[in-house]
């Protein structure tokens, strides 16, 4: 894989936003890249970042936010582009999967008219050509009578449909990029699966790279090919899906693997982490994760921040006690 096939890449990407309550830094020098074909999971608790780095990525930052860092789309640096070339670009090359389909889709428009518009505004297609292709998507994602639910208005739809719908309006333009954030969450499990094997196969055959924004690492692991774990507005861990999910390097990895429920044992209790994430408006001046973590290797950590090493080829930890692969201390 060339450098020629990185889709997006995000160097030292800094969020910071303002509130009456001050300055709250939502995304700390955070780097990650994804190439084509390749899926990236970034997961993570709410409030960790991992939603906010991509939609500061992609220019969906909110207004009072002050984004810094070098982003490149398909090579291009986006801080290059006038806002209006910047929103083509996004819309030609980038398509959204959110986690709600309602929210998504507008209700007083039929599917089909939704799914053709980005085609007629970014490829050019008639009116006519635009419903085609947008019958086209409907049987791609695997809706039945596609040729009769073009016409079908949201409400009308399940929530299975509903999110296969959003995914076809994702992927009308064919972009080279899906952004899949939280999109299983509103569904049943047996849904879930669905999409989640209906997004996989779709890229197994577009070459579309995706990033999937997650707290399920239950859907990452069938999923991913690498993994970035998120805490505190920075990357704490992250490697290829194998060795992360193997070997997990920092205890909030660990944990977060640690508390996935297991449908296959006989428990009564949830494994769950103690305490909760800290505020971006009052992130501690080292490791974030020190007051909750179980390790707690000295009071450095409480006063410093840990920096980003390797504990294996293409694995790397936030922490200064790093491990060797085989799990002992170096």
């Amino acid at each position: 894989m060339t450098d020629e096939e990185t889709v997006l890449s995000v160097a030292d990407l800094t969020v910071t936003i303002g509130t009456r309550r001050g300055a709250a830094r939502a995304v700390a020098g955070v780097d990650w890249s994804v190439r084509a074909g390749e899926t990236l999971a970034l997961v993570g608790e709410s409030g960790s970042g991992k939603s906010m780095s991509v939609l500061a990525a992609t220019g969906l930052a909110p207004r009072a936010a002050r984004v810094t860092g070098d982003v490149r789309l398909l090579g291009t640096d986006l801080a290059t582009l006038s806002a209006a070339r910047r929103r083509r670009m996004r819309g030609r090359h980038v398509g959204f999967v959110f986690q709600d389909p309602m929210t998504s889709l507008n209700p007083v428009l039929t599917v089909g008219r939704q799914i053709g518009e980005a085609s007629e505004v970014h490829l050019g297609l008639t009116r006519r050509a635009a419903r085609a292709r947008a019958i086209e998507m409907l049987e791609l994602v695997g809706i039945p009578s596609a040729a009769e639910r073009v016409d079908a208005y949201p409400h009308q739809l399940s929530g299975g449909m509903r999110q296969r719908a959003v995914i076809a309006m994702a992927l009308v333009c064919e972009p080279d990029l899906l952004i899949a954030d939280e999109p299983t969450t509103a569904l049943d499990v047996t849904t879930q699966a669905q999409i989640v094997e209906l997004v996989a196969d779709l890229q197994r055959r577009l070459g579309t790279a995706v990033v999937w924004i997650s707290h399920d690492l239950g859907v990452v692991a069938g999923l991913a090919d690498t993994v970035a774990v998120m805490y505190g507005g920075r990357i704490v861990e992250q490697g290829s899906v194998d060795a992360v999910f193997a070997e997990p390097a920092h205890p909030y990895t660990a944990a977060l693997l640690a508390a996935r429920p297991d449908p296959d044992a006989n428990v009564t209790e949830l494994v769950t982490i103690p305490g909760t994430p800290p505020s971006p408006l009052e992130l501690p001046e080292g490791c974030a994760f020190w007051p909750r973590c179980s390790v707690r290797g000295d009071s450095r950590c409480e006063r410093e921040l840990p920096p980003l090493v390797p504990v294996a080829a293409g694995h790397q930890v936030r922490t200064f006690y790093p491990r060797q692969s085989t799990g002992e201390d170096r």
